[in-house]
């Protein structure tokens, strides 16, 4: 898909649609559109339900942790937080004995709110997976870990 020269260098692309960082980052936005418009129903945004996901598996996680974890900054992180908080999703204490870190948690209504969305979201997953033949799909996940670490993630 990529023209290259013999010492491998990439060159222009006849077509910049034809370059590998072209179609993952449309795959992404098409991905993204596709949970934006599922999450809609259950009143929560792409940060908004990856905040909840992290913290149903690892309760207690700081704002920077959960930053890390769903690909926002800091500072984004800190508006999804005090959304779910406002929505009653989940619960942070005003002050923390350890540091500044102020430890964020489900509430029930933040678990029931993520199990109605865990569905949608997991179905949009598959209707991906589905569409990499099952022989392949194994290879296809190193490949983007491998692309990720040559990247520096």
């Amino acid at each position: 898909m990529h023209d290259a020269t013999a010492s491998g260098q990439a060159q222009p692309a006849a077509d910049v649609t034809g370059r590998l960082g072209y179609r993952l980052k449309r795959t992404a936005a098409t991905l993204r559109s596709a949970l934006d418009r599922a999450l809609r129903e259950y009143g929560l945004t792409v940060p908004q339900y990856a905040c909840l996901e992290l913290l149903d598996q690892r309760p207690g996680l700081s704002n920077a942790e959960l930053a890390r974890g769903a690909f926002v900054t800091r500072q984004s992180m800190n508006v999804v937080l005090r959304g779910l908080q406002d929505a009653g999703l989940i619960t942070r204490p005003a002050t923390t004995d350890r540091g500044r870190a102020l430890p964020a948690h489900l509430t029930e209504e933040g678990h029931r709110r993520l199990a109605a969305a865990r569905s949608a979201v997991y179905a949009i997953d598959q209707r991906m997976t589905d569409a990499v033949p099952e022989q392949r799909l194994a290879e296809l996940l190193a490949d983007l870990d491998r692309m990720a670490a040559a990247l520096g993630g």
